[in-house]
Formats: structure tokens, C-alpha cells, sequence
């Protein structure tokens, strides 16, 4: 019995052994590892690297891979903050985060999703967010500002990446054009004004050369002329001391200052002259760099002008469309709710007449099997309920008759016979159809007891006076 005891507990002791290796995990350095179930810290546990015994029956476990995935974004006519609609095609790149508390937004909202999955749900994130910096920037500052431009794109981008638990690697934006040119007309004008300026400098640089150049002629010729009069007055006394006297060497010093002299005024006169025209020069050079300045300048204003004129042109065509088809969508719906209203009307009307019809159909029905199928008896009962109609109908024909004035002239009639007066009163009631006639009209038989008896007995004394004749 012993023995058989410690063999269970050997096997039971190997068997948790085996448990243990098998539901230990280790969590590779490029995934995340997701405990799930009673982890007892929320909806789970996210290990970044190291390992963890996952308990069984009670606890279950997946991978996150942290490979980052690239995006393409091609954003199209996008509006910025002056309305004009710019192209932004792009590529991001993002991974799910490591971070403590941004892994468990990834476990918690990506966790079982595949890398298609992720990919397009980051994208639609990015679409919506790189409109909205695109609309708090104008276009200069998108063109000439990179740097912030990226920025913003990375603060909104990524903050918006972090709730459902991805991070933001690398945004790079391949290149931004616009549809109205106005991207390309700023760069013709940074262009035209790096020309211009390029032309500038160089005609200043000309103008310095020519000056120092005849600075330097001019120095050169007053030192030579200088050393060739020093050179004179040397032989000049040198002369006075020879044999030919004194007179003569004062002579030929002052021929040599003449000719000193004249030489001066020769090379002054020519270096003011030399100055002049390299002044003449470099002022022309620069009314050419100002003319040239000013054609660009003007070709930009333009530029900038059909710019803002093609702009609020497509901002107005724009408008117009949209408030077309808003007013065509207003009209048709009030069509459709006009239609709408006139289709439930019209059923209402048929539903209640045909409840009518109904009702009368089936009082009918009701009015035949009392009579034992007898038509012609329930005809009968029919006008028996409408006969006070139609009596009142008989008086109320000559009721509303308003008579203002009856003249009469009496014309000496016999007493037995009524006057004028009585006998247009009994006109006017005898105008009034009998009931008789009435129902022979509608190609019925009055009951013998509502009249034809009494008929038949005015005609019998007619009968037994002819006789009597």
C-alpha cells in the first residue's frame, strides 16, 4: 500500500512538473505577451519581454507582434487654413507600443486582430488627423516649415495612435502640391529673387574691382611720376655742379618740374576720367539688376493676383454647387413628403370607404336574412327607415320658397271655386311629386298601406258615376 502511494505521488509530482514547464511562457523581445482571463490587475496582464506562468483553466494567453507596419497615406484636397486644397501623399510607419500603460490599450482593442486589420484602422485615425493640421496651417508655412508641419503631424497623429495603443515611428511626407499652383509660383518667386540678388552682388563686386583697379593705376602713376621728378632734380644737381654752371642746371630743374607737373595734371586727369566711367559702369549694371528685380517683382504680384482670383473663383463655383444640390435634395424631399402625404390621404379615404361599404354591406346581409331572403321585403324596410326623410324632403320643397309680394286680381270667380289666391298656394303644393310617383320613378311599388288604397278609392266613385250616366 505504501508503495502504491508513492508511486501516485511521483506521478502526481511529475505531472505538476510537466503543468508547470508547459504553461510557463517566455515572451520574445518583438512581442507582447497578453494574459487574459483572472489576472487580478484589470482586463490583463501585458508582459514586454521576461516570462510568466500562466495558470490553467483560469488564465489563457496570445502574442502582440511589436513589427512595425508601414502605412501609404494619400491625402487629396485637403483644405488648409486659406481654403485652398493641397495633395499630401505620405507613408507612416507604426508599431504597437511597449509602453506599460499603452500596451494595455493594445491588448485591450487590437488583441486577435491581424496586421490588415491594424493597418487599416491606423489609417483611417491618420486620414482624419492630418486633415485637421493641414486645415490650422497656411500653405507657406506647410511649404517652408517642414519641421513643424511634421510636428504637429506627430503630436496629433500619435496622441490619437496612443489610445488604441500603437506608437508612431517615422511620418515622411514625399512631397506637397497644391491644385491652384501656388506652391510652384512661390518657389518661381524665391527663385527670381535668389537671381536677382545673385546679379546684384555680382554687379557690386564688379563696380569694387573697377574702382580699386583705378585707385591703384592712379597710386602707380603719381609714384612714378614722383620718382622721375626725384630722378631729375638728382641729375639737375648734378649738372649744377658741373662745369656748365649753375644756370643751367636751375634750367633743366625747372624744365623737369614742367614736365613733372604736366605729367601729374596727364595722369590726374586721366585716373578721374578711368573713375568716371567705371562709376558709369556699375550704376548701369545696377539700374540693370533694379530693372530686373522689378520685372520679377511684378511677375510675382501677378502671379499671387491670378492666384487669389482662380481661388475665390473655385470657392464660389464650390459654393454654388453645394447650395444647389442642397436646395434640389430640399426639394426633393418636400416632393416626396408632399407625395407621402397625399398617398397616406388617399389610403385613409379607401380604407374609410371601403369601411363604409363594408358596414352597409353587411347591414344589408343582415336586413335580407330578416326578411327570409325577401328583396323585395327588404327593400321595404329600407324606405320604411328613410321614409321621414323623404316626407320631410316632400314639405322642405317649397319651404325655402321666399315670396316678397303676391298681387292678386280677382276676377269675380263662383264662391265654389276658390279665389286666385287659394288656388296658387294649391299650385304650389301640388308642384311637389307624390309619394307614388316617386317610387315609380325609382321603379318600386308603394305598399297598398301608404297610399294606393287611397287611390283606389277616389277612382271608384269616377267608376259608378259613369255608370250612373
Amino acid at each position: 500500500m505504501e508503495y502504491v502511494l508513492a508511486v501516485l505521488g511521483i506521478i502526481l509530482l511529475f505531472s505538476l512538473l510537466i503543468i508547470f514547464v508547459v504553461r510557463y511562457k517566455r515572451c520574445p523581445s518583438d512581442k507582447i505577451l497578453v494574459i487574459y482571463g483572472k489576472t487580478g490587475s484589470g482586463s490583463a496582464k501585458c508582459l514586454a519581454g521576461g516570462a510568466a506562468f500562466v495558470v490553467p483553466i483560469i488564465q489563457d494567453y496570445e502574442y502582440l507582434d511589436l513589427s512595425p507596419i508601414s502605412i501609404d497615406v494619400d491625402l487629396r484636397g485637403a483644405l488648409s487654413k486659406q481654403n485652398i486644397r493641397v495633395n499630401v501623399p505620405s507613408r507612416f510607419t507604426v508599431a504597437i507600443s511597449n509602453e506599460p500603460g499603452v500596451m494595455l490599450n493594445a491588448a485591450e482593442r487590437l488583441l486577435g486582430k491581424s496586421t490588415e486589420e491594424i493597418r487599416d484602422i491606423a489609417k483611417d485615425i491618420i486620414f482624419g488627423q492630418l486633415r485637421l493640421v493641414v486645415a490650422t496651417m497656411d500653405i507657406e508655412e506647410i511649404n517652408a516649415d517642414r519641421d513643424k508641419f511634421l510636428a504637429n503631424v506627430a503630436s496629433n497623429v500619435g496622441s490619437e495612435l496612443r489610445k488604441i495603443g500603437l506608437s508612431l515611428l517615422n511620418v515622411n511626407v514625399t512631397d506637397i502640391q497644391d491644385e491652384s499652383g501656388y506652391i510652384e509660383a512661390l518657389g518661381k518667386e524665391a527663385a527670381a529673387k535668389a537671381i536677382n540678388d545673385a546679379k546684384k552682388s555680382v554687379a557690386e563686386k564688379n563696380r569694387d574691382g573697377s574702382i580699386g583697379e583705378a585707385n591703384a593705376s592712379m597710386d602707380q602713376r603719381i609714384k612714378v611720376s614722383e620718382a622721375d621728378a626725384k630722378a631729375k632734380i638728382g641729375e639737375a644737381d648734378a649738372e649744377a655742379k658741373s662745369i656748365e654752371g649753375e644756370n643751367e642746371a636751375q634750367i633743366k630743374i625747372a624744365q623737369s618740374n614742367a614736365l613733372r607737373r604736366q605729367r601729374e595734371a596727364e595722369a590726374e586727369k586721366e585716373a578721374v576720367s578711368t573713375e568716371k566711367i567705371q562709376k558709369a559702369n556699375a550704376l548701369k549694371d545696377a539700374y540693370e539688376a533694379e530693372k530686373l528685380a522689378e520685372l520679377a517683382r511684378a511677375d510675382r504680384e501677378m502671379a499671387s493676383k491670378n492666384a487669389d482670383i482662380i481661388v475665390q473663383a473655385e470657392i464660389e463655383k464650390r459654393k454654388k454647387e453645394i447650395d444647389a444640390a442642397a436646395e434640389a435634395e430640399q426639394a426633393r424631399i418636400r416632393a416626396q413628403g408632399e407625395a407621402d402625404a397625399i398617398f397616406l390621404k388617399k389610403e385613409a379615404e379607401a380604407k374609410g370607404l371601403f369601411e363604409i361599404l363594408a358596414k352597409q354591406a353587411e347591414g344589408f346581409d343582415k336586413i335580407v336574412k330578416a326578411t327570409n331572403g325577401q328583396t323585395k321585403d327588404a327593400v321595404l324596410m329600407l324606405v320604411a327607415d328613410k321614409l321621414p326623410e323623404l316626407v320631410k324632403t316632400q314639405v322642405e320643397a317649397i319651404k325655402g320658397i321666399k315670396i316678397d309680394k303676391v298681387t292678386v286680381w280677382e276676377n269675380g270667380q263662383n264662391p265654389g271655386e276658390g279665389n286666385s289666391t287659394s288656388n296658387f298656394i294649391s299650385g304650389l303644393y301640388k308642384s311637389v311629386p307624390p309619394m307614388q310617383e316617386l317610387f315609380n320613378m325609382a321603379g318600386m311599388e308603394l305598399p297598398s298601406y301608404l297610399g294606393k288604397e287611397k287611390e283606389e278609392k277616389k277612382e271608384a266613385p269616377k267608376k259608378s258615376d259613369k255608370s250612373e250616366s
